[in-house]
């Protein structure tokens, strides 16, 4: 009998943990009865109660496990990492949230039984905030159009995972794994399909994301998966320096013309000074999210740390 792991990674969801394990194992009783599962949690710290919640459900029903970080590891560490715990011929990593739709994990299995070892789901609309949908559509086209890596639009992760890919992805050995990207890297060589759904609300809680958060996402896949920021740099110090050559040649021909009469006084001055000034802070920033990268990549820390593990 094949074995389903799905993986749940949260924070702070102490409104959902309980819902969302009743609503799985309702599903595998009702319309995946054939296969044998295991619902595995990864708590990244949570501090309103959801390790409690995991803990009982844990205590009740062997088949549920949790992992239970020693910190707040980020949206991408983590749910990482629990991929690469699971033991099931498959993984599908769930959102605790309720805004990746249960009824489609029977569609993945049953394309992954057709021997699709990649099913990813690709979000056609969402019910969320329409501003932040239209941001998040400019961002991907954006990375998309950047990147050497054929990137998916609007793939959050949620899909299903053969174990092939999974021994895949224990073997990177990346300290800062961006799954998306990985999976638009190697797909191809996994047979990958992609399915479309319209993502939910939230059910319950408030949402964890914010400016900060989404900025770390676009930061992680800009410096991973593209060049044009360095690129750019290059482009636009060099047609800055030309601009900057030609307007001071003008200004030069100008005087010598007009020795007695032209008065153009501080104001070029100042404002090239500011402009490039800001060029020069603006693509120093950029860099250094390179740069970033670069040395989180060779401090190497672990990708997650466990405090304790339940019921493995």
């Amino acid at each position: 009998m094949k074995k389903i792991s799905i993986l749940i990674p949260c924070f702070n969801e102490v409104e959902n943990a309980q819902a969302m394990a009743d609503a799985l194992r309702q599903l595998f009783k009702d319309k995946l009865s054939g296969y044998d599962h295991e619902i595995v949690f990864i708590d990244n710290c949570s501090t309103d109660g959801t390790r409690d919640v995991i803990e009982r459900l844990c205590k009740e029903d062997k088949r549920i496990r949790a992992i239970f970080n020693a910190s707040n590891f980020g949206q991408f560490n983590s749910p990482f990492y629990g991929m690469c715990q699971c033991e099931g011929d498959c993984v599908i990593p769930v959102c605790c949230d309720f805004q990746d739709p249960l009824e489609l994990i029977p569609v993945f299995i049953e394309e992954w039984e057709k021997g699709h070892r990649i099913v990813s789901g690709i979000k056609s609309s969402s019910r969320e905030n329409g501003f932040i949908y239209f941001l998040r559509t400019i961002y991907y086209k954006m990375i998309k159009n950047m990147s050497d890596v054929q990137m998916l639009e609007h793939f959050t992760g949620f899909g299903l995972y053969d174990r092939s890919f999974i021994m895949l992805i224990r073997q990177l050995n990346d300290p800062i794994p961006f799954l998306r990207g990985i999976v638009a890297e190697y797909g191809s060589g996994f047979n990958m399909i992609q399915i479309e759904y319209e993502q939910a609300r939230r059910r319950a809680g408030k949402t964890h994301n914010n400016f900060y958060s989404l900025y770390d996402a676009a930061m992680l896949s800009f410096t991973s998966y593209t060049k044009i920021g360095l690129r750019l740099a290059v482009f636009m110090g060099f047609i800055t320096a030309v601009i900057s050559f030609v307007i001071a040649i003008i200004y030069l021909v100008l005087k010598l013309i007009y020795w007695n009469s032209f008065r153009a006084g501080y104001a070029p001055m100042i404002i090239g000074v500011f402009l490039l000034g800001g060029l020069q802070l603006f693509f120093i920033g950029l860099i250094g999210e390179y740069i970033l990268n670069i040395n989180k990549r060779v401090i190497h820390r672990p990708v997650v740390v466990e405090e304790r593990r339940i019921n493995f």
